[in-house]
């Protein structure tokens, strides 16, 4: 069992900073994941716990040891990459073994640990193959057993399903999701750019953005909670709607107006002296249903209309040039491309942000440590 404590580390190349202050406490046996936009720091904060970046400012730690100047063989840590890295020489049995061959284990103890994973990886009839017989999952969960047999304190997992097609990625990321919960003690941290890896296998997850941290929390905390407008629009998918608007009545219930509707009543509170600014007002695209209120939040043509089957995405002209308004209704729900709609919400869905892009939410600031 292990915890990783991230107390101050910052990563630069020359005067270029990557990383700039992060503060994290993962505990041990969470399953923790990162996610932000390509060039965010994630993978470099990754490979910085890993020691294979040196960082530069701060403190690291690892069950307690604080680990800037040990080298990565010694942190009791283990990697999988985005490509499998096996040896197409060799079997799965001696790609698993070979890193304990090296450090000279006891033969026994070698056989033991290789079948063990296997077994937990369903790997056991496939210990005699090579890869080039094996499929792209099959060979991602070899490299994972690779890492499982060191006995690691943690597991980091860089990307390691981005090489997957569509649907191998859904059935290795529930064989991940499985080998957690066989190893309930071991800590392990993720790294990926898909939502839904995020979503589904992760206690909790670190946002960042330009090498800081804009929120840490469960993926229904950032999801329904989001500390701020750029965690409330990369989490969720379609993004959420996000609106100019203004408070209209500030207090324990604001009025907001905005465009596309009426004023709207938002049981979020605000401070007196929030009356009259300028906000920005959100509701996500699942939150939207077909109304037929005339004092529904929204009305307007339908611009466009993707059917997916199980639902359907729907473009909504609100007068926003080129910035339609996103619903996801049911696929069974009769819209035609042309026709108004009225879209309603119910009130404890909407979210309302301040001009620095803060959510006035009362509890999104429990789930964010803002950088």
């Amino acid at each position: 069992m292990a915890d990783v404590t991230l107390n101050q580390v910052e990563k630069a190349y020359g005067s270029l900073k990557i990383l700039h202050g992060i503060d994290l406490d993962i505990k041990s046996g969470e399953f923790i994941v990162f996610v932000g936009p390509s060039g965010c720091g994630k993978s470099t904060l990754l490979r910085s716990i890993a020691g294979l970046e040196e960082i530069t400012g701060g403190t690291l730690e690892i069950a307690g040891e604080v680990v800037n100047d040990v080298p990565p063989s010694k942190r009791g840590i283990a990697m999988v990459f985005q490509s499998y890295a096996l040896y197409p020489h060799m079997t799965v049995y001696d790609n698993m073994a070979f890193g304990m061959k090296i450090a000279r284990e006891n033969k026994q103890e070698i056989d033991r640990r290789v079948r063990e994973a296997a077994e937990i990886l369903q790997l056991t009839k496939l210990l005699d193959r090579l890869p080039k017989a094996m499929s792209g999952g099959q060979r991602q969960r070899v490299a994972i057993g690779r890492a499982i047999v060191r006995n690691p304190k943690v597991f980091l997992f860089d990307e390691p399903l981005s090489n997957l097609d569509a649907a191998l990625r859904v059935a290795t990321r529930i064989e991940i999701a499985k080998l957690k919960e066989s190893m309930p003690n071991t800590t392990m941290i993720y790294v990926t750019h898909d939502q839904v890896e995020a979503m589904t296998l992760a206690d909790r997850i670190v946002v960042l953005k330009e090498g800081k941290v804009e929120q840490i929390g469960s993926p229904m905390e950032l999801y329904k909670n989001p500390g701020n407008l750029f965690v409330a629009q990369f989490i969720g998918s379609p993004a959420m709607n996000i609106l100019p608007g203004k408070v209209e009545k500030a207090g324990p219930m604001t009025t907001v107006s905005h465009i596309g509707g009426h004023n709207t009543d938002v049981p979020i509170a605000t401070p007196a002296s929030a009356q009259g600014a300028a906000i920005s007002f959100g509701v996500r695209p699942e939150d939207l249903f077909v109304s037929t209120s005339q004092n529904a939040l929204f009305e307007g043509p339908m611009d466009y209309i993707e059917q997916l089957g199980e639902v359907q995405l729907v473009y909504v002209d609100i007068g926003r040039p080129d910035q339609p308004l996103t619903a996801k209704l049911p696929g069974s729900a009769e819209v035609k491309r042309g026709d108004i709609i009225r879209l309603d919400a119910k009130p404890g869905d909407l979210h309302i942000f301040d001009g620095d892009g803060r959510s006035f939410a009362a509890e999104a600031p429990a789930a964010a440590r803002a950088a």
